[in-house]
């Protein structure tokens, strides 16, 4: 098993609810991709470097996972799709 991070940017004009089911959809998603979540870590609301969609404010939220190689072309298929998802990047975590 490989260590993966996810970087995810989630719309800022969701209420809490939505945006909380957005994050378990995600959370599905990973699983259904062969992965096993291992941290979650909430950034919170922060400015992003440029407008995405007439957006300057995203949620982040850093993801770290466990998956075979397959994994990241998997999630990045079902993240490049998801309607409140403004930018997302799956990245190889260094092995420390």
């Amino acid at each position: 098993m490989n260590k993966y991070e996810i970087a995810l940017v989630i719309s800022t004009k969701l209420e809490d609810d939505a945006k909380n089911e957005v994050l378990e959809k995600v959370k599905r998603r990973v699983t259904r991709a062969g992965g096993t979540i291992t941290n979650i870590d909430d950034w919170g609301k922060k400015r992003m470097a440029y407008e995405i969609q007439k957006m300057k404010d995203g949620y982040y939220y850093f993801i770290q996972l466990d998956g075979d190689s397959e994994t990241p072309a998997k999630l990045e298929a079902s993240l490049r799709i998801m309607d409140n998802v403004l930018r997302y990047l799956v990245v190889k975590a260094d092995e420390q």
